[in-house]
C-alpha cells in the first residue's frame, strides 16, 4: 500500500536503505587490527599487558577511550520522507 505520491513498497526501500548505511558506518568503526601498541597514541602513558590480549591492535589507554566514549554523540535519524512534522521542529 503507498501512501502519498509514493509507489508500493517505497516506504519498506527507505527502511532498508536507512538500516543498510548505519551497518556500513558501524562497520566502519570496527575494532582496531593490527599489532596493539605499547603507550597509548595520545597521552603517551603505559597500556597494560591485560588491555592489549584483551583488544588487539588497540592504540590508546583506558582512560583515553573513557574520554572518548563520554563525547561520543549519537546521530540523529534521518527522515526520509520529509514530513511536515520533521520540518516543523
Amino acid at each position: 500500500m503507498a501512501g502519498g505520491w509514493s509507489r508500493d513498497g517505497a516506504v519498506n526501500e527507505q527502511i532498508d536503505a536507512s538500516i543498510s548505511e548505519e551497518l556500513e558506518r558501524l562497520r566502519a568503526r570496527q575494532a582496531p587490527v593490527g599489532e596493539s601498541l605499547r603507550e597509548c597514541a595520545e597521552c603517551g602513558e603505559d597500556i597494560p599487558e591485560a588491555r592489549r590480549q584483551a583488544v588487539p591492535g588497540v592504540k590508546i589507554c583506558i582512560d583515553c577511550q573513557e574520554e572518548r566514549d563520554a563525547a561520543f554523540r549519537a546521530r540523529p535519524g534521518i527522515n526520509r520522507r520529509g514530513s511536515k512534522d520533521s520540518q516543523l521542529k
